[in-house]
């Protein structure tokens, strides 16, 4: 099943969905989240987060929420979730002067979309690099992991890579005329 099917699922049937996206991007969330929380959570810790970003997941399909790529909706949340947990766990806490806060939300709106763009992006370098750069940048793999779940070299991933960041940034300065 696509990213495009499960957003469609999500949109149509939140249940539905939530399994399509449990059972396509439950090993990426858990690699995440397990690469982020290793040294810092049990292993209760680690599966109860993997629970509560697919939960957060559902709970955004519940409310109508349109996602234009969900591996990167989950990625990204994952990433959210583990930095919170980290912050709880090691008694770092960040905080944020009242005064910029306005200025936090106005880069929010930005980042939206610049995020929109690049997976359009991505999109548009086509398979398998697509897939190779989502699991490189957005889930945190290693290029020798990408390389062996997909078939293919190290050395054959580390090219793609290489070609597709110059690609990627003329796809992208051609978005900007």
């Amino acid at each position: 099943m696509t990213d495009k099917e499960i957003a469609q699922l999500l949109e149509r049937d939140s249940e539905a969905g939530l399994a399509a996206a449990v059972k396509h991007y439950g090993g990426y969330v858990y690699k995440i989240v397990l690469t982020r929380l290793c040294d810092v959570c049990a292993k209760e810790d680690i599966d109860e987060a993997v629970s509560d970003i697919f939960f957060k997941l559902f709970n955004a399909a519940k409310v109508g929420k349109q996602f234009t790529s969900v591996g990167g909706y989950l990625s990204v949340t994952a990433q959210h979730h583990c930095i919170d947990l980290f912050r709880k766990h090691t008694g770092k806490t960040g905080t944020v002067p009242l005064d910029e806060i306005q200025e936090l939300s106005s880069e929010d709106e930005i980042f939206a979309d610049t995020s929109a763009e690049l997976m359009q992006a991505l999109k548009a370098l086509g398979e398998p690099d697509t897939q190779i750069f989502l699991r490189r940048y957005f889930f945190g793999q290693r290029n020798k992991d990408i390389a062996r779940e997909l078939g293919m070299t190290a050395a054959a991933v580390n090219k793609r890579i290489s070609r597709g960041l110059v690609r990627l940034r003329e796809i992208l300065k051609e978005g900007e005329r």
